[in-house]
Order: structure tokens, then C-alpha cells, then sequence
């Protein structure tokens, strides 16, 4: 990491990866903030948005979120006491069962979402139009070469 300037100097230029880093520190601190706004953890709220749109297994689900599938089991067990997901069974396999979102569950995510997409737009107004678009593109390369990499399903 850099150094901070002393007082009144500029800021020197990060390098990309220092800049990854404190802007993903960034990030991290908005989305712990407002999921703590709702009572939730960033990975609670990582798990609901992953179910937002899907019902999967455990399995996958930890597989996913790149957790133990023990800490994913006590992710669901928490979030169905507060009626945010339900187990469902899966027919022919007694063993199985698949998580779902409530519309409960579907509120938190969209509130805090709509949060994020809120404060991080702005600050993503400090870049002009040309380095917004470039910024997209770029984060896009980098996620989309990340999933591919890691096999990671979207």
C-alpha cells in the first residue's frame, strides 16, 4: 500500500493494484454499512441476492458464495427464521433441499441494492461520461475473466 501524503500535497498515483484494493476497501465499507442498516452481514446479503432470481441446492449455493457448506447451512438457518429464504424439498431425494428467496427476503435485497446503486453512483459521478464508460468496461474484462477463470456460474 502507499503511503499517505503529507498535508496539502497531492495524492500520489496509486498503482492499479494498490487502487483495486482501497477502492474494493471502499466498497466493502458501503455495503457493510447498509446491509448493517437492515440487520445483515455483507455475506447475508450476498446469499439473498444470489437467490434473488434462483432456488439451488446448499451445495451450490456455498459453492457460490465460496464458503464451507456448514457456514452456508447456519447462513439459511438464520435468514429463514426471519422469513427472508425457506428450504424446499426436493422430490425423489429426501436428503436434498433446495433454498429460495421470500418476497420478504426479495425486499431487503432490493432496498439495500437500490442503496448501493444510489451511493456508489455518486460517487462514480466524480468520473466524466468517457471515464465512466471506461471504468465499466474495464470492470466488466475483469469480472468476466475472474467467473471464467474460477468457473464460477453467474
Amino acid at each position: 500500500m502507499t503511503a499517505s501524503a503529507p498535508e496539502g500535497a497531492p495524492a500520489p498515483e496509486l498503482s492499479l493494484t494498490d487502487g483495486l484494493i482501497q477502492l474494493s476497501f471502499l466498497v466493502q465499507a458501503v455495503l457493510g454499512r447498509l446491509a448493517g442498516e437492515q440487520g445483515l452481514s455483507i455475506t447475508q446479503v450476498r446469499m439473498l441476492a444470489v437467490l434473488e432470481d434462483r432456488e439451488i441446492g446448499m451445495r451450490r449455493l456455498a459453492g457460490i458464495l465460496e464458503l464451507e457448506k456448514s457456514s452456508v447451512t447456519g447462513l439459511v438457518d438464520r435468514a429463514e427464521r426471519r422469513g427472508l429464504v425457506r428450504r424446499n424439498a426436493v422430490p425423489g431425494n429426501r436428503r436434498a433441499v433446495h433454498v429460495t428467496v421470500t418476497e420478504a427476503g426479495r425486499a431487503v435485497v432490493h432496498l439495500v441494492h437500490e442503496a448501493v446503486r444510489t451511493e456508489l453512483g455518486e460517487l462514480a459521478g466524480a468520473l466524466d461520461e468517457g471515464g465512466q464508460n471506461s471504468f465499466r468496461r474495464s470492470t466488466g474484462a475483469l469480472i468476466r475473466h475472474y467467473v471464467t477463470r474460477h468457473a464460477i456460474p453467474l
